[in-house]
């Protein structure tokens, strides 16, 4: 009896995998696995879409593999269980002649109640990890600085600890940044504070790991700079964890971690950073890091919340994106 509710996790876990690449209409026998109408109709939307992306890319979805994790239940009754679920699943496509891989890691939580003799999914919550509540800066860092509104203050460090000003100082290790990208993408380094909302934390760690100088100003307002926790309170930069604020780092920044913002995404290379605002209000909610190249020249990307790796950088496929997405692309300075 007890396993009658796993099975049908596990024939929804199937389905789920199939509907990554295949777009067709289900027949109404595979259809009354779920009877949740308004997830019906998102994962509809969804498919409508995936499958204008991939022709728009000029793209084959082959085939989908979706591990699935019973991570907690939440509540079981004889009649109803509630459930957390993760989905962790690689998508095979091709482009121009070669294959791809991405990876992406989901969480779900399923309400199941039975239904005869067998079992129903009666609500699917699909929260999307890249759109959560934008974080609104102090106005302190608004007001800051002689040049008006964004300007960042310049490091309190001394030169020659950051290095020199010049032209060529402190490379950019663009391949060392993606190492730590791939390293990581999936899981946390226990060094650092693990976030709910972590992508602009990884991705500031990401930026470390190439070499890019911290500046720090003892300010969370200014600079860009981390030491985890001290004395139990947060002591870590806006900029470093906020993709707000690291936006408008990379916008202003004259010195130490700066950046070009450029028009197109075939600009970026290895290591650049890409940062989106979902509802295009000028809130900037989740960030990016290229780690990879498709066969057309296209970036691929790597990133937290909803762990990604290899993932093709405009996000359509994410339940966060809509039509009104703004997209800023940053190529990060060669030298610091």
């Amino acid at each position: 009896m007890s396993d009658e509710w796993r099975r049908t996790l596990s024939l929804y876990v199937n389905q789920h995998n199939q509907d990554e690449v295949d777009y067709r209409p289900k027949s109404a026998e595979e259809g009354a696995l779920v009877t949740d109408l308004e997830y019906l109709q998102r994962r509809g939307e969804r498919k409508r879409r995936l499958q204008e992306w991939y022709k728009e890319r000029r793209a084959t979805p082959l085939r989908c593999e979706t591990r699935a994790r019973l991570l907690r239940e939440i509540d079981n009754r004889p009649d109803q269980i509630e459930v957390e679920l993760q989905l962790a699943r690689k998508t095979y496509y091709e482009k121009g002649g070669a294959r791809h891989q991405e990876e992406i890691i989901d969480r779900q939580r399923l309400t199941l109640e039975r239904e005869g003799s067998g079992w129903v999914i009666t609500r699917i919550d699909q929260p999307a990890g890249e759109r959560h509540a934008p974080f609104k800066l102090p106005m302190e860092a608004e007001s800051r600085g002689s040049a008006g509104k964004g300007k960042l203050p310049e490091p309190y460090l001394n030169p020659q600890v950051l290095g020199s000003r010049s032209s060529r100082s402190t490379p950019y290790r663009r391949e060392d940044a993606v190492l730590y990208a791939d390293r990581w993408w999936d899981g946390f380094n226990p060094e650092f504070a693990a976030f709910e909302v972590d992508c602009t934390n990884y991705i500031s760690q990401c930026l470390f790991a190439g070499g890019a100088p911290i500046n720090y100003t003892g300010k969370r307002e200014t600079g860009w700079w981390y030491k985890g926790y001290i004395k139990g309170r947060e002591a870590w930069s806006y900029s470093w964890s906020v993709a707000n604020a690291l936006e408008r780092l990379l916008a202003y920044s004259k010195s130490g971690l700066r950046a070009e913002a450029v028009e197109r995404p075939e600009q970026l290379q290895l290591g650049d950073v890409i940062i989106y605002d979902w509802d295009g209000d000028g809130s900037y909610q989740h960030s990016t890091i290229v780690t990879a190249f498709d066969a057309g020249g296209m970036p691929l990307v790597n990133a937290h919340t909803t762990p990604s790796k290899h993932r093709y950088w405009d996000y359509r496929d994410s339940y966060a994106w809509s039509e009104n997405t703004v997209y800023r692309f940053f190529r990060i300075a060669d030298y610091f």
